[in-house]
């Protein structure tokens, strides 16, 4: 077996091989993972009352999301639960962010606590917005270039992103890693944590960035 890439048919290969073959570049592992776990995201998904465009935004989050960390997981065996542990999770926030019921206390015609939260977590989320954007601006074109293509919507296969960039299929992998990496210790990103060192939002990456555009 060639390094990263799954002996035999790609739907018979198991999840340990499929990771690496991803993070080697090998598109058909990607869509084998995205294939096997599409189920397991929907149904995650149809627990929460979420419109058709909401549904779809999550579930290209949770796949952009796995594969921003795909090299950190430890143990593909557990690949499963944590896709169904992000599915949830990002249902979560859709739902915060989209509620709009304006509950009014009659003492005193102000928001209630939970409004005024969805409100912080909206201006939050452009904060998270601007910052991405700046922090893309200082990125190398070419690294900049494939993760606005990475996220694009609908989602590019690996061999259209190399054929628009003019890049080898197996050098995707390393150089949205690389990308990654570095826009994380931009100056924009580096201020945004700085600002916010609680805040999660800061590591899912570009996706609600390229979104909001």
């Amino acid at each position: 077996m060639d390094a990263g890439r799954p002996d035999g048919p790609i739907e018979d290969a198991d999840v340990a091989d499929l990771v690496a073959g991803a993070l080697a570049g090998d598109e058909r592992c990607w869509e084998e993972i995205v294939r096997r776990h599409s189920r397991l995201v929907l149904s995650r998904i149809r627990q929460f009352r979420l419109t058709v465009h909401q549904a779809e935004d999550v579930a290209q989050t949770v796949w952009l999301n796995l594969l921003e960390h795909l090299d950190g997981l430890r143990d593909p065996a557990a690949l499963p639960g944590w896709i169904s542990t992000a599915t949830r999770r990002e249902c979560l926030r859709v739902s915060r962010l989209d509620h709009r019921d304006l509950a009014v206390d009659p003492q005193s015609d102000g928001l209630e606590t939970a409004v005024e939260e969805d409100m912080g977590a909206r201006l939050l989320l452009f904060e998270l917005v601007r910052a991405v954007r700046d922090g893309l601006a200082e990125l190398p074109a070419r690294q900049r270039e494939l993760l606005v293509l990475l996220v694009a919507d609908p989602p590019l296969s690996y061999g259209e992103i190399s054929r628009r960039l003019d890049i080898p299929v197996g050098s995707i992998g390393p150089t949205r890693a690389r990308g990654l990496a570095r826009l994380r210790t931009t100056d924009a990103m580096a201020s945004y944590l700085r600002a916010h060192p609680d805040d999660s939002a800061g590591k899912r990456g570009v996706r609600d960035a390229v979104a909001l555009g």
